[in-house]
């Protein structure tokens, strides 16, 4: 097991040199290639040729592309200071970058956005968790029963719905319609209440198209597994229904349901732009929209380490978990 983290560990490691080399290479490369002044961007076309100089120079435009991975690699652990124009500022450790346009450090921008990103992002999966299982279970147990077919259809419509049209209809409802709801984001060390409030819809949103999803998923795996031989041997040993869904067959159906869950997990911290824009939420999905869209490749770069790193610990963790599940899996 020891030796099995370890390689994973490496391997996470390697991952994110070769994301960030990626990045860089897309957001400083493909510019030059299309003729396009990144410096000149961030200053704007009116600005004084000194300034927009000042800004290549602080940027690193110049350097070559090894440089730069090797400058913003080296200032995560030990900072990194930007000079040129004549102003100098220090980025303390951990440095993720300075964002001219905004003028402030990326990582407490991270710090500040990521807790609401995360806070979407296990709410969510509680609710499509809880709901997609318990669906697709009955879905299976009652197969080709008025519910199946009411719930499949159900999970039809959340999977062909778009994330954007059911946040306004859940506000429309919830917020306009009955009142229930203020749809404003409150931090948690504020208020519960109105941080659970401010929650609960883009929770249902995102619930609602994954537990379609994971809905389908265990009603095909819990019809396989119900098959199976170990299945039928259990009840031939007369052992309660419950026990065997519940012990037997629910622990070879959650190993499909486990792997979605690290990717979708780990993707949904790094891609809730459209839930965090329709609900106004300040998380990560709109720091990084903003990044696009002003060339902002500090916070751009900041975002993409941090949620590549969600998904490769949410990936491992699911690894890990595999042998608690299912005892036929082991990790060498």
């Amino acid at each position: 097991m020891l030796a099995y983290l370890i390689r994973r560990l490496f391997a996470a490691a390697v991952m994110l040199v070769v994301i960030v080399v990626v990045v860089f290479s897309i957001f400083f490369l493909v510019p030059k290639w299309a003729g396009v002044d990144i410096a000149l961007s961030f200053v704007g076309k009116q600005a004084d040729p000194a300034a927009v100089e000042g800004v290549r120079e602080k940027l690193g435009l110049g350097d070559p592309i090894y440089s730069q991975v090797w400058e913003f690699f080296k200032g995560i652990f030990a900072g990194r200071t930007y000079s040129g124009g004549g102003d100098v500022i220090h980025c303390s450790a951990p440095c993720f970058g300075y964002s001219f346009h905004s003028e402030q450090a990326i990582w407490p921008v991270l710090t500040d956005r990521f807790p609401v990103t995360l806070e979407l992002a296990l709410g969510a999966a509680v609710l499509w968790l809880v709901f997609g299982l318990s669906a697709g279970v009955l879905s299976a147990l009652k197969r080709g029963s008025l519910w199946d077919r009411g719930a499949m259809v159900v999970a039809l419509s959340g999977v062909s719905l778009p994330i954007y049209f059911t946040g306004m209809l859940t506000m429309a409802i919830f917020v306009f319609g009955l009142k229930l709801f203020e749809g404003q984001y409150v931090p948690l060390s504020d208020s519960f209440t109105g941080w659970f409030g401010g929650m609960i819809l883009p929770w249902i949103t995102l619930a609602f198209l994954y537990a379609a999803m994971y809905a389908r998923i265990t009603r095909a795996t819990m019809l396989e597994v119900l098959g199976e031989d170990y299945i039928r041997t259990a009840r031939a040993k007369g052992l309660r229904e419950q026990t065997v869904i519940g012990k037997h067959a629910m622990r070879s159906t959650m190993t499909p349901i486990l792997t979605m869950l690290g990717m979708d997990l780990g993707a949904l911290i790094g891609g809730a732009i459209l839930t965090e824009t329709t609900f106004s939420l300040p998380g990560l999905g709109q720091a990084v929209l903003n990044g696009i869209r002003t060339q902002d490749l500090p916070i751009i770069l900041g975002v993409t380490l941090i949620t590549s790193l969600a998904v490769l610990v949410a990936n491992l963790v699911v690894d890990v978990l595999y042998a608690v599940i299912d005892p036929r899996v082991r990790l060498a």
